[in-house]
C-alpha cells in the first residue's frame, strides 16, 4: 500500500542511523578484529547487543549460537546478524497493513505519549489520499486533550470524527460503527486511552471496546495495533504485554524512530511476541508515516 520508495534509502539510512551504530557499529567495532570467538569476546558482544535494546534472552541466544562453532568466524558477524534479524522479522509475519473491500477497523492502541493521536491523523492522511473514507472514532473520552488534537488532526486529514466528552468510550465506537455503516466509510480509526496507572480500568474499557467492535462489526476488524515509541527501549515489551493481555495485539506502529538509537525493539517485539511492525513514523510532516520493510529496514542499519 504506501512503502518506502527506493529513492527515499537515504533519507531511511539516515533516520534508523543512531539505532545503525548501536546495533550494528558498535557490535562490530567489538569483535572485527578479533581471529575468533573467545568467551571474552562472546561477552563483549552480548553486552553491546543488550545495551542496543535487543533484550536480555535474545541477545544471549544470538551469542550462544556463535560458541562451540568453527563456521562462523568474528569477520561473518555483519551477515550473520543480518541473516538472524531478517528472519525474526518474517517469522512476525507480513508488514502489510490489513485492508478488504467494505468496512476496515483499526483499533489503535499505547500508552499516552507514544505519538498515538498523531499518528491516527497521519494514517486517516493516507486513506484519504487513496480514495477511502475515513471515520475517527474519539474513544480516549477522558483527556479532553486528547480529542481536542485528535479533532485537528482530522481536519487536517479531512476525515471526519465521532466525539463526545466524558462519554462511555464503548458508546463513542458504537456511534461510529453505526455512522459508517449508513453512510459508507470505508476505515473508522479507533483511538483508546494508554493510563497504565490504573491498569485494570484500563483493561476494562480496552475490552469494553473490543466487545462493541466484535458485536457490531466482527468480520471488520482489521488490526489492533500498539503504538510504541522508538524510544522507550525494553519498555516497549512490557508494553506489549500488557496490552496483549486486554485486546489482542496483531501489529505495532512505532513512531519517533528518527534520532533513535532504540529501533531494535523493532526486533525484541517481533522475537519475543510475534507482533510485526507495520507502519513507522519517521518524521513531523504527513506524509512521514510509512509501511515498515523488514528487509530495506535492515539493509539501511547494515549497510
Amino acid at each position: 500500500m504506501f512503502g518506502f520508495f527506493k529513492e527515499k534509502f537515504n533519507n531511511l539510512k539516515e533516520t534508523v542511523s543512531n539505532t545503525a551504530q548501536a546495533l550494528v557499529g558498535n557490535v562490530i567495532n567489538t569483535v572485527s578484529h578479533e581471529e575468533e570467538f573467545s568467551e571474552f569476546v562472546l561477552d563483549d558482544m552480548e553486552d553491546t547487543l543488550i545495551s542496543a535494546d535487543l533484550g536480555v534472552g535474545y541477545a544471549s541466544e544470538l551469542v550462544d549460537k556463535l560458541r562451540n562453532q568453527n563456521k562462523i568466524k568474528p569477520s561473518d558477524v555483519k551477515n550473520y546478524l543480518k541473516t538472524e534479524f531478517l528472519n525474526v522479522l518474517k517469522d512476525a509475519g507480513s508488514n502489510i497493513l490489513n485492508y478488504q473491500d467494505g468496512l476496515n477497523i483499526y483499533f489503535i492502541c499505547g500508552v499516552n505519549g507514544v505519538g498515538k493521536t498523531t499518528l491516527i491523523g497521519k494514517l486517516a492522511y493516507k486513506f484519504k489520499n487513496e480514495g477511502k473514507r475515513v471515520l475517527i472514532a474519539a474513544a480516549d473520552t477522558f483527556r479532553a486533550a486528547a480529542e481536542e488534537q485528535l479533532d485537528i488532526w482530522s481536519k487536517r486529514a479531512g476525515a471526519d470524527i465521532v466525539r463526545h466528552d466524558k462519554a462511555d468510550p464503548a458508546s463513542v465506537v458504537y456511534e461510529a460503527i453505526d455512522k459508517a455503516n449508513s453512510q459508507n466509510y470505508d476505515v473508522i480509526l479507533v483511538d483508546t486511552a494508554g493510563r497504565l496507572q490504573n491498569k485494570f480500568n484500563l483493561m476494562e474499557e480496552l475490552s469494553k471496546i473490543k466487545s462493541v467492535i466484535d458485536k457490531k462489526a466482527p468480520e471488520s476488524l482489521r488490526e489492533c495495533m500498539l503504538v510504541l515509541d522508538a524510544n522507550t527501549g525494553q519498555n516497549g515489551l512490557q508494553q506489549a504485554k500488557v496490552f496483549t493481555e486486554a485486546v489482542n495485539l496483531t501489529s505495532v506502529a512505532l513512531t519517533k524512530l528518527d534520532g533513535s538509537a532504540k529501533g531494535a525493539i523493532v526486533l525484541a517485539v517481533a522475537k519475543e511476541m510475534k507482533l510485526p511492525v507495520k507502519l513507522v513514523g519517521v518524521g513531523e510532516k504527513m506524509e512521514d508515516l510509512k509501511t515498515f520493510n523488514s528487509e530495506e529496514f535492515l539493509e539501511a542499519i547494515f549497510n
